[in-house]
């Protein structure tokens, strides 16, 4: 880690520690919430710092995801922008499990709310429905025929596997992007998930 990284990283901890009391939608940092409203995308600040936090969550499960697997990438932000509400930028590697990284977004917002599929009917009927998430369902379905046999149900049951126990670590990094006004690099979200 280089000496940069490292002072972000201090400072992110300390932060966190400071506002452990606070739920997620509280310690929104401002710039990610006035991207979201003065771009007209929101009609108040309330919906603005909800999806914040959603993209925190999603955004945090695709890089958990990338640790869990092996994969690497270059940083991780919520920076909302013309067709994007965030992103985990120039994930590399994770082959023959790149699919846990496509779900995870879905499945850490899902974490967040404790709102999982119980029966494997209930994801059976979602799946075909998860059409428009910025590309993840059309890479993890191109994924899930590449190294999983085209078995969907399957594909997602293991990637809830991956994540389920990593819920802790995947909230650990949404609000350390939520409080942080920048992009997290690889090093720092490593060590925060920890």
């Amino acid at each position: 880690m280089r000496p940069a990284e490292a002072r972000t990283l201090a400072g992110i901890q300390t932060e966190l520690a400071r506002l452990a009391r606070y739920d997620d939608e509280s310690i929104v940092a401002d710039v990610w919430l006035r991207q979201r409203y003065d771009c007209g995308c929101f009609p108040s600040l309330a919906p603005a710092r909800r999806q914040a936090v959603e993209t925190a969550w999603h955004e945090a499960g695709h890089a958990v995801a990338a640790l869990a697997v092996g994969a690497r990438f270059s940083s991780a932000s919520i920076h909302h922008s013309c067709g994007t509400d965030g992103r985990v930028h120039g994930i590399t590697g994770g082959t023959g499990q790149a699919f846990v990284i496509d779900a995870a977004g879905q499945l850490a917002e899902r974490l967040r709310t404790w709102r999982m599929f119980e029966r494997d009917l209930d994801v059976l009927a979602w799946l075909p429905t998860w059409t428009r998430d910025g590309g993840d369902a059309r890479r993890f379905r191109r994924a899930v025929r590449e190294s999983a046999g085209g078995n969907e149900l399957a594909a997602w049951r293991q990637a809830e596997k991956v994540l389920t126990p990593r819920r802790l670590q995947i909230r650990q990094v949404a609000r350390a992007l939520l409080i942080h006004p920048r992009h997290l690099p690889y090093s720092v979200v490593a060590a925060l998930a920890g």
